[in-house]
């Protein structure tokens, strides 16, 4: 009768914890989606979801949790669409690819998982690493690892030879050769296997290097490294298994093939041309620009012994460019996501991208929209993210300042909640 009684109780509380509502009071409420400044808001929350969004002060009923952001400017959880959770950017990269054991990589990770949450982006599509990232997902979806929401793409499928085959560089006797398993694949067959290989892992998405890179120690940073047979061959799989396909490419022609193969999103379109511009228009393809990323490994390429020489000069030529290419895709209607390449420069930063879009010409409010309702569709979480309303994840931050005068306060974030969950209360 005892273990009962006790089974009883416990069943109640757990009723009246989960029952229990969450009342925040907004003194500054974002509307992403219509790009205004709300005042006097208040949103309830109910276990993970948003149950309303109200104007003014709602009373608080008896059990209710009250949290007052009065004086703070509260938005949607922020989404960066393009981050690697594995690693960060230091002079001995190449070396840590022979020193780190996969263990190493995940211990690791998530300390950037979680210096990601407390910065206020409760989502992000993780765009490639060695396969750690699937794990760090399914551990920050069980509770066990604190992190933001995480759609990832598991390897990178390159070229032999590409931007991300990762013998590239090794002396003659360790490059071996590498195929779909390991992320590389050439030809139809191969590119196939490749993204099925992905699917198996249990990735959420495709990642392809359609040009060469920046941070690999191959020569050419902008050539083509895919036909175009080859990357509608990946898209055509990997819509047959329900993912989407994002392209790393900074040369226009690989910007083209990957464009009219029918990928979703562009990543960095460093050297966009006209030609390229009037393609995303077309084709409704998202461009994720990564600015503070070509800004990061600019810099990083003035400190002498930074980076072996070859990659010093593609970051030096990316750098000065990529602000600029932002600025022309915006001004002709390219439809543009948020994402900062993120483990290219230091994990937390990810807020000075915002920055830089402003500083481009781009209203603050449109660069939030960018890095909400454009992220949450560019992923497609429409229906549960990017917007504070109704019925969607109750992913909600809040900042000191208004970001709508001054987008620097974006760097204060002092309240982070995701899925009900409060992660960070100042």
């Amino acid at each position: 009768m005892r273990k009962f009684l006790l089974l009883c109780l416990i069943t109640l509380s757990a009723i009246t914890s989960y029952a229990q509502r969450t009342i925040i009071y907004c003194g500054k409420l974002i509307d992403t989606r219509s790009m205004q400044v709300l005042s006097e808001m208040t949103i309830i929350v109910e276990g993970n979801s948003i149950s309303g969004v109200e104007k003014g002060w709602l009373p608080a009923a008896a059990g209710d949790h009250l949290i007052d952001l009065k004086n703070r400017t509260v938005m949607p959880g922020l989404i960066d669409s393009h981050v690697h959770l594995e690693h960060q950017g230091s002079p001995d990269a190449q070396l840590k690819e022979f020193t780190q054991n996969p263990a190493d990589i995940a211990y690791l990770s998530t300390v950037y998982a979680r210096t990601t949450l407390m910065a206020g982006f409760t989502t992000v599509r993780d765009v490639g690493g060695t396969g750690v990232n699937i794990a760090l997902r399914n551990a920050v979806n069980k509770g066990i690892v604190t992190g933001p929401r995480i759609f990832t793409a598991g390897r990178i499928i390159s070229s032999t030879g590409g931007h991300a085959d990762p013998t590239v560089g090794y002396r003659n006797d360790l490059i071996g050769d590498p195929g779909p398993l390991q992320g590389v694949a050439n030809g139809k067959d191969e590119c196939i296997k490749a993204v099925r290989e992905r699917y198996k892992e249990g990735a959420d998405l495709i990642k392809i290097t359609a040009s060469g890179g920046v941070l690999s120690l191959e020569k050419d940073g902008t050539g083509a490294q895919y036909s175009e047979e080859e990357i509608r061959a990946i898209v055509e799989t990997a819509k047959d298994y329900g993912m989407r396909v994002a392209a790393h490419a900074h040369g226009a022609e690989a910007m083209k093939r990957a464009i009219r193969a029918g990928v979703t999103s562009i990543e960095h379109g460093t050297f966009m041309d006209d030609e390229a511009i009037a393609l995303f228009k077309k084709y409704g393809v998202w461009y994720v620009p990564t600015i503070i990323a070509g800004k990061s490994v600019a810099d990083s390429a003035k400190i002498p012994g930074y980076f072996p020489a070859r990659i010093a000069g593609k970051a030096l030529a990316v750098g000065p460019i990529i602000q600029g290419t932002f600025a022309r895709a915006y001004k002709a209607g390219v439809k543009i996501a948020f994402g900062t390449d993120a483990g290219v420069y230091a994990h937390g930063k990810n807020w000075m991208e915002f920055v830089y879009m402003t500083e481009a010409g781009m209203p603050a409010l449109e660069a939030l929209r960018c890095a909400t309702v454009n992220g949450a569709e560019l992923i497609g979480v429409s229906d549960k993210l990017g917007t504070i309303e109704k019925g969607k994840f109750a992913d909600i931050i809040a900042v000191e300042g208004d970001p709508a005068q001054d987008i620097q306060a974006m760097r204060r974030v002092k309240f982070v909640m995701k899925d009900g969950i409060v992660y960070k209360s100042e």
